[in-house]
């Protein structure tokens, strides 16, 4: 990868069962691994989370940072605006599913979200002890 290239980054819930298959679906979409992971939960995550006066307790939704090496105040991406944003960073199939969602008005997108944060944990379960052991996951996770 350019080194002068933007980092994205997404902040996911870790203890979650839909969020972290939600990440395994974009590692394999990210053929061309640009995209990393960091569980909200975890150390980055957090320090993140303070530095931009984010809740650091719940985490309803998932936060895309851009630019990890270059944070900008406010520079992240929350809810469907983040799931867009990482399906873009993708590619591919990533880049045609992102077209479908983003045709979606942001308002009906986000309300959908939001329904399926409340009831996530219900319907999925917690995420298993250790969901991103083995190689592929080489240099992808910041925690």
């Amino acid at each position: 990868m350019n080194p002068s290239a933007a980092q994205p980054v997404l902040l996911f819930d870790g203890a979650c069962g839909l969020c972290l298959r939600a990440v395994r679906l974009l590692r394999r979409l990210d053929r061309r691994q640009r995209l990393k992971f960091a569980a909200l939960q975890g150390d980055a995550g957090q320090a993140y989370l303070r530095r931009q006066g984010l809740p650091t307790a719940t985490f309803d939704s998932l936060v895309l940072v851009p630019d990890w090496h270059r944070p900008a105040p406010q520079g992240y991406l929350l809810e469907t605006d983040g799931v867009v944003a990482a399906l873009r960073v993708c590619g591919g199939l990533g880049t045609a599913l992102a077209a479908v969602l983003g045709a979606v008005p942001t308002r009906w997108r986000n309300a959908g979200y939001r329904l399926v944060a409340r009831w996530r944990r219900v319907i999925f379960g917690a995420g298993p002890g250790r969901p991103f052991a083995g190689p592929e996951w080489a240099g992808r996770l910041l925690d």
